[in-house]
């Protein structure tokens, strides 16, 4: 039973990543920005300030359980450090990783949030 909902599960996962065929080509820093693009020839350009202040992860934007409880940690002190990236790190074709210089790395940055960040 667990095999076969695992495998209906990958199946759902990879129909969304490749429905649309949409994935990240490149991405680089260049000052105070990140510059991402798209297989689709589109490309977002984001100030790092406001990737890091959006940051996805349950610690920075909290978890909702299933009664909608909103699960946070404490906001933190964001300082210079918090706006410089160390690395990048992709994830699979639909998401990246940055590495702060403070130390923050939980974040994943889909296709579709990096794309709303740069509007």
């Amino acid at each position: 039973m667990i095999k076969i909902f695992t495998h209906i599960l990958e199946s759902f996962q990879i129909s969304i990543t490749m429905s649309n065929n949409l994935f990240i080509k490149e991405f680089e820093t260049m000052n105070d920005f990140i510059l991402v693009s798209f297989s689709d020839e589109t490309e977002s350009i984001i100030p790092l300030e406001i990737l890091r202040k959006k940051c996805p992860c349950a610690d920075c934007s909290g978890e909702v359980d299933a009664l909608g409880n909103l699960y946070k940690g404490p906001t933190k002190k964001l300082n210079d450090s918090s706006f410089q990236i160390n690395g990048i790190q992709p994830v699979g074709y639909y998401g990246i990783r940055p590495f702060w210089k403070d130390g923050h790395s939980t974040g994943i940055f889909t296709i579709e949030l990096l794309k709303e960040l740069s509007e």
